[in-house]
């Protein structure tokens, strides 16, 4: 069976509707990954910003000026200089020699 100009003409169309419809699956594909994308880094921001927050809130609860009162309450009281002491840790030894293989 021998092709008639009309089926050809079919046949490309189908296939030029195919390449129509790849291209605009992918340019919405596309779009869809740089949607999540822009979701994700703007939430990427807002975690910095409640990590930031975190990290000064515990800088904060560390100083001197917050930690004195809160033992006080607790019946704390600072040390004295005679009831502060350093360990130092003992010095490690060389490791011995590696045994040498010769005459």
């Amino acid at each position: 069976m021998r092709l008639r100009g009309r089926h050809w003409f079919f046949i490309w169309l189908v296939a030029a509707c195919a390449a129509l419809w790849l291209v605009i699956w992918r340019q919405t594909d596309g779009f869809r990954t740089a949607r999540a994308l822009g979701e994700v880094r703007e939430q990427r921001a807002v975690l910095e910003g409640q990590r930031a927050n975190l990290e000064s809130r515990i800088r904060a609860g560390q100083s001197r000026e917050q930690l004195i009162p809160r033992a006080a309450r607790l019946g704390l009281r600072a040390a004295r200089d005679s009831e502060i002491f350093r360990i130092t840790a003992p010095a490690q030894a060389p490791p011995p020699p590696a045994p040498s293989s010769g005459p």
